[in-house]
């Protein structure tokens, strides 16, 4: 597909139930449908990935302004919502107390998804443009959420977990750890043993993004079956980034 202008995308926060039920089914068919995903609340017969966080987060939709084609999404949750949905969804997986008892303004990143014909383009630069104006808007502190490796063996798995654990471990103020009944440790390849560039290349591109902007992974994995998925856990403290890499989280164009 032909690279669009940066003028053929309009980003905005879901206002109505149509337009929530667009992001669901755009994660329908990434989540279940390309990478073989599930869940108890998933919508096989309408096309839709839903889940009990949905009624209570924002859906940060990128859309086609030709087609009208909803090509992007973001789910978007504060401390304010979690209260109200009773925890944030990364609750399941992980130990978020670190986080939780520092006082700080909290967002999670989740449900993050391009369409396949809108990859490796402009369209996640504008997501992320729209995500800077909500992060100042509402004076986010800490970014965080699940991130995941396509596929659940470890093994296969074994070298790009261990380099996120060796070069990308949180320190102490911001390290959440994996729930310890589903602890999946990612020190599996002794450091020195690390092909580093290899491993990197294994890495999924939005886990790479986030490391360059300055972020920091949780201690452990986890494993979720239901999605098919290895998910690590990415924290993001806006007061560590430097100022070259803050520009894109106050909205700078160019």
């Amino acid at each position: 597909m032909d690279e669009k202008p940066p003028s053929a995308f309009s980003v905005k926060i879901a206002q109505t139930e149509a337009e929530r039920q667009a992001a669901q089914r755009l994660r329908y068919r990434v989540f279940v449908q390309e990478l073989g995903g599930g869940g108890d609340m998933v919508d096989h017969l309408g096309g839709l990935e839903v889940d009990r966080f949905d009624a209570h987060a924002d859906h940060l939709l990128l859309s086609d302004t030709a087609s009208q084609e909803v090509v992007g999404v973001y789910r978007l949750m504060r401390s304010d919502q979690a209260r109200a949905a009773g925890q944030f969804y990364s609750a399941d997986e992980y130990d978020l107390s670190v986080l939780l008892n520092s006082g700080r303004n909290l967002l999670e990143l989740g449900r993050s998804c391009l369409h396949p014909d809108y990859r490796g383009g402009m369209a996640m630069y504008h997501l992320w443009n729209a995500l800077a104006d909500y992060i100042a808007q509402h004076d986010i502190h800490v970014l965080f959420g699940v991130a995941s490796f396509h596929g659940t063996d470890i093994a296969k798995l074994a070298a790009p977990l261990s380099v996120l654990h060796h070069r990308y471990l949180a320190p102490q103020d911001l390290r959440v750890k994996t729930l310890p009944d589903a602890f999946q440790s990612m020190d599996i390849i002794p450091s020195a043993d690390l092909e580093v560039r290899a491993a990197m290349r294994a890495v999924p591109a939005l886990i790479k993004a986030y490391l360059r902007l300055g972020g920091f992974v949780g201690e452990g994995a986890y494993i979720d079956h239901a999605f098919n998925t290895t998910d690590v856990c990415l924290i993001l403290d806006t007061a560590r980034m430097n100022e070259r890499q803050a520009r894109l989280y106050r909205g700078a164009s160019g």
